[in-house]
């Protein structure tokens, strides 16, 4: 089974679509977004144009403020105080990576935590591991939302996150928890990634590591969910040998078409939620 990102994403974008148009008919008013660009970062300007577009699309309004890569540090927080202030923006997002004379994590705090649809403020962050509401990272809720369209019933299951990121393993390991997964952390240091890999029923892979999970480290039946997105000479491919790992694994991510849509589809998601707590 190949887990069709785009067509899910399609999927949850039409559900979004119709819960706004749903708050609209009660409140008079829809959930509103803005994003901070800062440089000129090719990447970066992709992301934020599709972020722009599927806002639009589904009916969130959305702003993107650009600056140049030497606006000041305090020009930036500023703006973000502003935006906290004002009830009419649902959500506020930075777009990482930032200039190295800008502080991340200043940035990060700054933004409420009740409109930071990242997940990345401490407190959002905090709350996810101790079960409470907050916002979810998007990518790992992304990643959540593929898994249970493979496999509904995760409670036992053994799942090993190749990756220990704020963005995405830590998240994603409060996730499957939740889920009542027994789950398995690796990073640079594992001793023996392979045989760690051999033993789980999920792997969820997010290093940056071209084609690192070869078939030879899964067992028959396994879910593998792919983050990463790795420019090659060959093109564009995952942490996981998809050619290798999809002939023995029961359902599988591709790169590209895999995660990446979803990423976008739950930041939509979490935009809509900020706006209903904010109105409720």
């Amino acid at each position: 089974m190949i887990i069709d990102g785009k067509k899910i994403a399609l999927e949850l974008r039409e559900k979004l679509k119709k819960k706004i148009m749903e708050l609209k008919s009660f409140s008079n008013s829809v959930p509103a977004l803005t994003v901070i660009l800062v440089g000129e970062d090719p990447a970066s300007k992709i992301y934020v144009k599709n972020k722009e577009k599927f806002s639009k699309e589904i009916g969130i309004n959305s702003e993107v403020i650009k600056y140049p890569a030497n606006v000041g540090e305090k020009v930036v927080l500023d703006k973000i105080k502003e935006l906290n202030k004002n009830k009419k923006i649902s959500g506020i997002l930075v777009q990482l990576p930032l200039p190295k004379h800008i502080d991340k994590r200043k940035v990060i705090e700054t933004i409420l935590p009740s409109k930071d649809v990242d997940g990345f403020h401490p407190i959002n962050v905090g709350n996810l591991s101790s079960g409470y509401e907050s916002n979810i990272p998007c990518t790992p809720l992304g990643c959540y939302l593929l898994l249970k369209k493979a496999e509904k019933n995760l409670s036992g299951k053994h799942a090993v996150v190749i990756g220990r990121s704020n963005l995405n393993g830590k998240p994603m390991t409060q996730l499957l928890l939740k889920e009542n997964c027994t789950v398995t952390v690796t990073h640079s240091k594992t001793k023996d990634l392979k045989k760690e890999c051999n033993r789980a029923d999920i792997i969820i892979a997010a290093v940056g590591s071209p084609k690192l999970v070869k078939g030879d480290w899964v067992k028959k039946g396994v879910i593998v969910i792919d983050v990463g997105i790795n420019k090659t000479d060959s093109g564009i491919v995952g942490d996981v040998d998809f050619d290798e790992v999809s002939k023995v694994a029961k359902a599988i991510t591709p790169v590209p078409g895999g995660v990446g849509p979803m990423t976008i589809a739950c930041l939509l998601n979490n935009t809509i939620e900020c706006f209903k707590r904010a109105n409720s």
